[in-house]
């Protein structure tokens, strides 16, 4: 079986068209079965699912780290997002932290526990509202040029920082290649007035999503 692939945003970026996230195999959802989780991960490649996404947060650390393990040998099958941004002290997620030399630190971090040398697309997991989304992008950018990172995309930036006509939506769509949003009804309705048809990769929600949207 193969999934047809999709490409993100305008930089070249291609996944297939379903992903799987990966948050589920080390908490939230009761206890982990790491021989279970290798196993479907494994699976969900060989039905054509080959983009994953992972996070530090996730564990905090764990999740990365089985990853790392599931795709030893099999790196060059599979596209692998993560996420930076936060403050970890022990186990606890104790705030945001997008500063520059922090942000070298998380990637190093990241690229450790997945056992690789690269990541795939590496997205800012909350906005910190202390360090500008320009600056960050710009810091990114030197880990693509390094090799470090492939693309740049954020999680969660809010509808605010992605309106059209403004400067920092030409910024984003120039230096961004994704955008992971939470699909509740309420971000539904703005992202509708946010994102042209045209710049959206496929059918935009489901008929009866959009059924339930007062348009």
């Amino acid at each position: 079986m193969t999934l047809s692939k999709r490409k993100l945003g305008i930089q070249g970026l291609e996944v297939s068209a379903i992903g799987l996230g990966c948050m589920g195999t080390s908490q939230s959802y009761g206890p982990a079965d790491e021989g279970e989780s290798i196993a479907t991960l494994h699976r969900a490649i060989d039905l054509g699912c080959t983009f994953f996404d992972t996070a530090e947060n996730y564990g905090p650390f764990a999740n990365e780290e089985l990853l790392g393990r599931a795709f030893k040998g099999r790196r060059a099958q599979v596209v692998i997002a993560t996420k930076f941004g936060s403050r970890i002290k022990g186990n606890r997620i104790v705030g945001t932290d997008s500063r520059p030399e922090h942000i070298h630190e998380a990637v190093d971090g990241c690229l450790r526990r997945l056992g690789t040398d690269y990541i795939d697309l590496l997205y800012q997991h909350r906005v910190d509202r202390a360090v500008p989304i320009e600056e960050v992008a710009g810091t990114v950018g030197d880990l693509v040029t390094q090799g470090k990172v492939r693309f740049f995309g954020l999680s969660e930036a809010g509808v605010a920082n992605i309106r059209p006509g403004t400067k920092r939506r030409k910024y984003l769509e120039e230096n961004v290649a994704a955008e992971s949003v939470q699909l509740d009804l309420a971000q539904m309705k703005m992202l509708d007035d946010a994102l042209a048809p045209g710049k959206v990769s496929g059918r935009r929600y489901a008929d009866w999503i959009m059924a339930t949207i007062d348009r």
